[in-house]
């Protein structure tokens, strides 16, 4: 019942106020304050560091690079590990190896003297005094170019059915020309890995930016032509082991030492290491694609610094990547003069030294400059008398300039110095083959291509091998030609061209209809008559007019021939003697406008052999009209015989390998006309460099 006041009114009874809590020091608190700040802080932190990344206010990438250096947990980067063993707080582990071979983490006890809990002095102080060795790595060559920039080519050089004949494009300056030479090397650096992919064309192409991208040629493509293998190959060798199924795998040993880090070559001298900061700026931005900024950074450094040389072997670098971009040959010569300039400086590193010539004679070799990249070469190797794989750069670069007298020396000091040489081996039994020593070459190209060396898987040494195979009787050939179209070298064992275009209709025979060049086929054999009067006056009157053939194609005989096109370019004194014929041909430009193929009359005298052999491009059809032809004539392609007849046109791809006998009494006569591949278009034709 409820308890009346004293005045006779209801009390209500007094409740007691809520404990207010209280902290162990006495101190009250408020449960929501902390919380507050925690989560006030928290999201200024979040905020910071946002902004330190969105504004780029700390380059992490130095930072990090720098602080690795004090990786001694060996994870690969400074962390809270890495951070304890500098402060003493824990040991370091070093893997030791055990009988088994497998690593065991041991601790080091740190000796520090100083107190456990602070940085060693010598550590500060190291990390005051370090100077790092300089990042820069080479151009990377795997992208390089292998055409010159240059708008005009002056290509001359002769159809080599097989003899792979390559043209230099023309100097632009004072240097001499390289000659028509017999090889030629598709990449700038002859000793890098190659990589996985068809050869592409040889020769020196247009300009690429004349040339679009969806026709840009490539290596041979795998052809949907049937590959059969003559009766006389031996049963399976359409199907061999490749080159690399032939050696033994090698699996990894575990007892084995880890493979040691390949050093970056030491590109600063010790003046340069005192302004690497400046240098790796500009360095940075070269690398970032920042080729201008880069090379205004490196000129503002050569010109504080003359005497420095990675200063200026980065303006090199710079006026190098900056011609890439422009597609200019003018700043291209100003790097290659750069490069020289900073090997000839003094107290240049001999690693900078070596790689600015090396590229200054990659570069040289890329505009045509055979000779001059010669001479940069010669100097590298009496530099670094020591460095084979710069000799066989040098062995490749009197090949270009036509001079094999001079490779062969080079190649025979290499073998002798490291007999199991692959890539030396290769190109020496080139040189041998190139000089009809057919036997002597075999075992150089064969056992330069087993070496698997960088630079031997290249598809003119298994042509060549297959050949001096072919010209031994050695049915091995085609377990050699089918390597090469396993390696992608070849469309197929018998469609052995070098010089292709991707994806092109590939049969050895053809008919007018298929051809879509019927018109053409019918003005010749309807005027056969009046071109056989006319290749006739020519020989009755002057036959020193008809040329011995000279590509090493015969076995026996005698075989000569009159040219009126060639390349897509008219021999104006030939047509004067033949002049109805030319009058004829005039009106076809797939046949005349053939850059890659010929129009011309061929004689071929009694008792000639002709050996197996393929053209050099599948981007034309060769027209035979029979002129004279006397019983015993015949040509073969791939696995099909013909006979030519008086006043009717054969049509074959000579990319396929095909071979002629002349077993008559008298002389075969016949008119040769070169077409393009019909599937070739406009913009294909007017691209293509000549062959």
């Amino acid at each position: 019942m409820a308890e009346n006041s004293a005045d006779g009114s209801n009390m209500v009874p007094e409740t007691e106020p809520a404990p207010v809590p209280v902290s162990k020091n006495g101190k009250k608190t408020e449960g929501s304050s902390i919380f507050t700040w925690f989560f006030v802080l928290a999201l200024l932190g979040v905020w910071t560091s946002v902004g330190f990344v969105w504004f780029d206010l700390v380059d992490y990438d130095s930072v990090v690079d720098t602080l690795a250096i004090y990786d001694v947990d060996g994870d690969g980067h400074f962390g809270v590990e890495d951070a304890k063993v500098l402060l003493g707080l824990k040991e370091k582990l070093v893997a030791v190896e055990t009988r088994e071979g497998s690593p065991v983490h041991e601790p080091v006890v740190q000796k520090n003297s100083e107190d456990q809990r602070g940085v060693r002095p010598d550590v500060a102080q190291a990390a005051r005094q370090e100077v790092l060795e300089d990042d820069f790595v080479p151009f990377d060559q795997s992208g390089s170019n292998s055409e010159s920039f240059s708008q005009d080519e002056n290509l001359e050089g002769l159809d080599a059915t097989g003899e792979l004949v390559v043209e230099s494009p023309e100097e632009e300056s004072d240097e001499d020309n390289s000659d028509t030479v017999m090889y030629s090397e598709r990449s700038s650096s002859v000793q890098t890995a190659e990589a996985a992919q068809s050869p592409a064309e040889s020769t020196p192409d247009p300009p690429r930016d004349s040339i679009p991208t969806s026709i840009q040629e490539s290596g041979p493509e795998s052809s949907p032509v049937p590959e059969p293998i003559p009766a006389s190959v031996p049963e399976g060798s359409s199907e061999p082991s490749t080159a690399a199924e032939s050696v033994p795998e090698s699996k990894p040993d575990s007892t084995a030492e880890p493979v040691a880090k390949k050093k970056k070559p030491k590109l600063l001298n010790k003046f340069d290491k005192t302004i690497k900061s400046d240098i790796d700026a500009a360095e940075k931005l070269r690398k970032k694609g920042k080729v201008e900024e880069a090379l205004r950074a490196f000129e503002s450094l050569v010109q504080k610094y003359p005497h420095s040389p990675r200063s200026r072997y980065g303006k090199a670098q710079s006026e190098d990547d900056l011609a890439e971009k422009l597609r200019s040959n003018e700043m291209l010569l100003k790097a290659v003069n750069t490069y020289r300039e900073a090997a000839e400086l003094p107290e240049a590193p001999e690693a900078l030294v070596k790689d600015a010539l090396k590229r200054r004679a990659e570069r040289q070799q890329f505009l045509g400059r055979m000779r001059g990249a010669l001479g940069t070469l010669q100097l590298l190797v009496q530099t670094f008398p020591d460095d084979v794989s710069l000799q066989n750069d040098l062995g490749v670069a009197y090949l270009l300039v036509g001079d094999n007298s001079g490779a062969k020396k080079v190649y025979e000091e290499v073998l002798a110095k490291v007999p199991g040489d692959g890539f030396a081996k290769v190109h020496y039994g080139f040189i041998l083959k190139s000089e009809n020593k057919i036997a002597e070459s075999i075992p150089f190209l064969r056992e330069g291509l087993e070496s698997g060396a960088p630079g031997t898987d290249d598809g003119r040494f298994y042509f060549h091998l297959g050949d001096a195979l072919q010209r031994v009787g050695d049915q091995s050939a085609y377990h050699w030609y089918d390597l090469g179209h396993k390696h992608g070298h070849f469309a197929s064992v018998w469609q052995r061209s070098l010089y292709n275009v991707k994806g092109l209709k590939a049969q050895p025979w053809w008919t007018p209809k298929e051809t879509g060049y019927g018109d053409l086929v019918k003005t010749l054999e309807r005027n056969w008559l009046t071109i056989r009067d006319e290749a006739l006056s020519v020989m009755n009157t002057t036959s020193g007019l008809f040329v011995p053939e000279d590509e090493n194609l015969r076995e026996t005989g005698s075989w000569g021939q009159f040219t009126l096109w060639q390349q897509g370019r008219k021999s104006a004194s030939s047509c004067q003697s033949v002049p109805k014929t030319c009058a004829l041909m005039e009106r076809y430009p797939e046949a005349i406008g053939c850059k890659r193929g010929q129009i011309k009359f061929s004689v071929m005298q009694p008792g000639t052999h002709v050996w197996p052999h393929t053209g050099p491009t599948n981007c034309r059809l060769r027209m035979h009209l029979g002129l004279v032809v006397p019983k015993g004539c015949k040509i073969r392609c791939t696995t099909d015989t013909r006979e030519w007849e008086e006043g009717k046109v054969l049509i074959f791809d000579d990319s396929f390998e095909h071979e002629v006998w002349q077993e008559a009494d008298t002389y075969r006569l016949i008119f040769i006309v070169d077409v393009w591949h019909p599937e070739l278009s406009h913009s294909q034709r007017q691209s293509l460099s000549p062959i």
